[in-house]
């Protein structure tokens, strides 16, 4: 076997590092893009019963959006334990912005864990998913040295205000051009 093909082979067997910055995407869109690379799917060597997946970096989970009313009318289930003899004693249902607001990382990480559903290898792999609430500096750096990989969004990021140029902004196609006599406070 040449060195090439044992680098090739290398490569394809072991667990790759991917980040991905959730910072404006929907955490239910992003969960079925990275799955995938939790159960291995992105491999040629993929097969259902042998655990290939690779590790992935979340980043700025903290920012996600929900479309419409989504903070407000999804729910996620909790029990308790407590006094069962009591109907509805320890089940919890929590509104996603209040569990948001606990920790930001739990409505993505829920999300991706409702995604692996029906899988037997589901708690091996949502061990290999790290999920940070803030940007890249808040990740170790025992772990930002092994990623190698960028996952794409799955909606574009729009910039702010601020991050255009002076150009950009009068190149914009006007809608309405005010009077002369127009006050501005």
């Amino acid at each position: 076997m040449s060195r090439f093909q044992r680098v090739r082979q290398w490569s394809a067997f072991s667990r790759n590092w991917h980040i991905y910055d959730a910072k404006w995407q929907n955490p239910f869109q992003s969960a079925k893009k990275i799955t995938p690379y939790l159960e291995g799917k992105n491999k040629p060597i993929y097969s259902p019963f042998a655990d290939s997946g690779d590790h992935i970096v979340v980043i700025n989970s903290r920012h996600i959006s929900l479309l419409g009313r989504e903070w407000q009318m999804r729910v996620y289930f909790h029990h308790t334990g407590y006094n069962k003899s009591f109907p509805g004693g320890g089940a919890k249902w929590i509104p996603a912005w209040q569990l948001h607001s606990r920790d930001p990382t739990l409505v993505l990480w829920k999300a991706c864990y409702n995604n692996l559903e029906g899988d037997l290898m589901r708690k091996p792999r949502m061990a290999r998913l790290h999920v940070y609430p803030d940007g890249v500096d808040t990740v170790p750096d025992e772990i930002m040295i092994n990623v190698s990989n960028e996952i794409e969004h799955t909606r574009p990021v729009p910039k702010k205000l601020e991050e255009h140029t002076k150009e950009e902004i009068e190149e914009f196609p006007r809608l309405w051009y005010p009077p002369k006599d127009y006050l501005v406070r």
